[in-house]
């Protein structure tokens, strides 16, 4: 292409390889009001990211307000949406908002602390060639963008696919090299370190993980010098900007005001005495430092502000956790670095649903049931890459008072998608194939009380309520989120903790979550808020992890060693027959008659497969039976010398055709009425005269040819 850039701007093409592939860098040529705009194309996907950094902070939020916004386009694989009603692409699908994480959580930590500009990446899907998955693209078109807008972002990032086909770790495979892959392991991270990584396995082993991060890493290093050589080329100009860190004046003030009440007084077995004791100290430095109200008379303090206050009393509880986890391997609730919080659990805890499960882990609560449906309930999902049938599916919902907040319900969020996808691929490995298990199983995690980790208790949660369900899962998952606490000023020094919970997930240098059966891993998430976690760190982790999943596995495995045996007695029972894959239009009937007047009479759900395969699904066995032997008297093959109770369809001259079985026919000639002579059939019979008829032969064109007085005569 040759546009015209209306402001002057640079227009520069770069390519390197990839993984084997060229993977091609242009900017200059679209979205010219972007602060910074670049199309990624590999193979022939091709992915436009724009960057918008506003100008001016907000100082009055207390986070970084960065939004990542992942667009499918239904032309870019050259779809039109199979909805009757809705053509233009609306809400994004879950897998889109699961590539807007995916993007987000490697790109967010490397903005420094206390930058408050609104910043916006949108990454948009030109062209799907449905060979190289976008997302590994995305995120490194939306680090790119970034890179031109001279925002302080300490990147680039890039980011790779690794999987396992045959016992050898492949470099991003192909969608169809996936099909054959035992491992899906995305990784993202900088020229030296990671930041993120998203997994989904076969009961990978650990140190199979490792070496593919460390491929991984390896794979990316000319895709990083391409980001860095473009940046350059383009001349960028570092932007000017304020950070809205802590108050350093305020935090030593306040730290040696509560040098005397920190340590054992903010540490207790307990949360809630917990939280209890840090809002008393939070009260009592307000009171302390912060402003006065108007009434009060001015003691001739220096004040400070609500938010300085809070801002520095937060900092300093984070120092003092990593401090105490450190220098003495003491938790905010006195737990080893390898211990678990309590666990208790128990199933069949709600009458009518056909699994549930309550799975507790100290503070930590979900509730996960199981509904099974008939093969035709599984989810059609309709997006860019895929148009197929979902037939697990795991819902995660996180209300507000799970965390004491009275807040509105809004609709699912960005994070109850990603948590929910977590747990719903950590079980997938384990779930019965359809041939061997022909339900829809659907599976709902209520979050009833959070203190961190409620994605591995969603984990633990649903293989509970799925045993309970009689679903003839392979083998049990648990899952663990594990943590840690590295020190800054010498980095050799760290600690990893098992079963994070809510204030070493926010003091920490990292969140990891494992999940897997006692073979091994089938789900990992990690998000790295520091550069330069090493292989070691990661080694041991995964180890200690390993650990603390078969500690939960033993738990759990007290309230149900095994699925049952049946499912519940509210669960639709499945019925089978196998017909001739010939029949199967006269059991539809035309424009599906037949088989809507079978389920509106019997009260059943029929699903017919291609290969004759019809499942009759009800919760009554006698409506399945009424059902099937419908079916079977559509379906049963005519066969000669069998006798017949028929019924007169039609009276010709020269004999009747007589219905058998529905939809089969044949004729008795006026010879075969009776060992006398018929001299005019209609004087002996007439159309809707039910009689017995006898099968006597089947000529070469199909044609049953009867006989009623040799079904007679016997």
């Amino acid at each position: 292409m040759n546009i015209i850039h209306p402001f002057g701007g640079k227009q520069i093409k770069l390519n390197t390889e990839f993984a084997g592939k060229k993977l091609e860098f242009e900017t200059g040529q679209m979205a010219f009001r972007a602060d910074g705009a670049v199309t990624v194309r590999y193979g022939d996907t091709v992915i436009l990211a724009t960057a918008v950094v506003a100008p001016k902070p907000k100082p009055e939020t207390d986070f970084f307000p960065l939004l990542i916004d992942y667009e499918e386009r239904m032309y870019a694989s050259g779809k039109i949406s199979g909805s009757r009603f809705m053509k233009r692409e609306g809400r994004p699908s879950d897998q889109a908002i699961l590539t807007s994480r995916l993007i987000d959580r490697p790109i967010r930590p490397l903005f420094p602390k206390g930058f408050r500009n609104d910043v916006q990446v949108m990454v948009t899907v030109l062209s799907a060639d449905l060979v190289h998955e976008p997302d590994v693209i995305a995120v490194i078109a939306a680090s790119t963008a970034l890179m031109l807008t001279g925002v302080p972002f300490d990147g680039p990032v890039a980011a790779a696919r690794i999987g396992q086909i045959d016992g050898k770790l492949v470099v991003n495979p192909t969608v169809q090299e996936q099909e054959k892959s035992d491992l899906n392991l995305t990784v993202a991270g900088t020229g030296d370190a990671i930041m993120m990584v998203e997994a989904a396995a076969v009961e990978a082993d650990e140190n199979v993980v490792t070496k593919g991060l460390d491929l991984a890493l390896k794979s990316w290093q000319p895709v990083i010098k391409l980001q860095q050589e473009l940046a350059t080329k383009m001349d960028i100009k570092p932007m000017e900007y304020e950070v809205f860190d802590k108050n350093d004046e305020v935090y030593d003030k306040i730290s040696k005001f509560l040098e005397a009440d920190l340590g054992d007084s903010i540490r207790h077995e307990n949360k809630q005495v917990r939280h209890e004791a840090i809002a008393e100290l939070e009260a009592k430095v307000l009171q302390e430092f912060g402003t006065l109200p108007e009434e009060v008379q001015d003691d001739g303090k220096q004040r400070y502000s609500h938010n300085d206050i809070s801002v520095a009393f937060e900092k300093l509880i984070d120092t003092e956790v990593r401090k105490a986890i450190l220098s003495d391997g003491l938790r905010p609730d006195n737990r080893k670095t390898t211990e678990v919080r309590p666990i208790s659990t128990a199933v069949s805890v709600l009458p009518r649903t056909h699994g549930s499960a309550l799975f507790t882990r100290g503070t930590t609560q979900g509730l996960s049931v199981t509904t099974l449906g008939s093969v035709s309930d599984a989810q059609l999902v309709d997006t860019m890459e895929e148009d197929t049938t979902k037939r697990y599916m795991h819902h995660y919902n996180f209300p507000p008072y799970s965390t004491g907040e009275a807040r509105p319900v809004r609709s699912t969020g960005r994070r109850e998608v990603g948590h929910g996808y977590l747990a719903e691929k950590a079980l997938l490995p384990v779930l019965p194939t359809v041939e061997d298990f022909p339900y829809t199983i659907r599976v709902v995690s209520e979050m009833l009380s959070s203190a961190g980790s409620t994605s591995m208790a969603a984990v633990c949660g649903s293989t509970l309520t799925l045993m309970d369900a009689g679903v003839p899962i392979k083998e049990p998952v648990s899952g663990v989120a594990m943590g840690l606490m590295i020190d800054h000023e010498n980095p050799k020094k760290y600690v990893i903790l098992t079963d994070i919970q809510d204030a070493e997930d926010f003091a920490g240098d990292m969140d990891f979550k494992v999940a897997g059966t006692k073979k091994g891993i089938t789900a990992l998430q990690m998000d790295i808020k520091v550069k330069g976690i090493s292989s070691e760190i990661m080694s041991k982790a995964l180890e200690q992890a390993k650990e603390g999943r078969m500690h939960i596995m033993t738990e759990m495995l007290k309230a149900i060693a095994k699925p049952r045996d049946e499912v519940s007695q509210y669960a639709p029972r499945i019925t089978k027959i196998s017909i001739n894959p010939e029949k199967i239009r006269e059991v539809i009937g035309k424009g599906g008659e037949t088989i809507q007047k079978i389920t509106a009479e019997t009260g059943v759900e029929i699903d017919i497969e291609d290969s004759g395969l019809v499942l009759i699904y009800s919760e009554d066995e006698s409506k399945a039976n009424a059902a099937k032997e419908w079916i079977e008297s559509i379906t049963a093959e005519a066969e000669i010398g069998k006798t017949y109770k028929g019924k007169v369809i039609r009276v010709m001259d020269f004999g009747a055709f007589v219905e058998i079985m529905p939809g089969q026919e044949g004729l008795v000639h006026i010879s075969q009425f009776s060992d006398t002579h018929v001299e005019n059939i209609h004087d002996v019979v007439k159309e809707g005269d039910e009689f017995m008829v006898k099968l006597t032969e089947i000529d070469d064109k199909g044609r049953l040819n009867l006989s009623k007085k040799q079904a007679e005569n016997g």
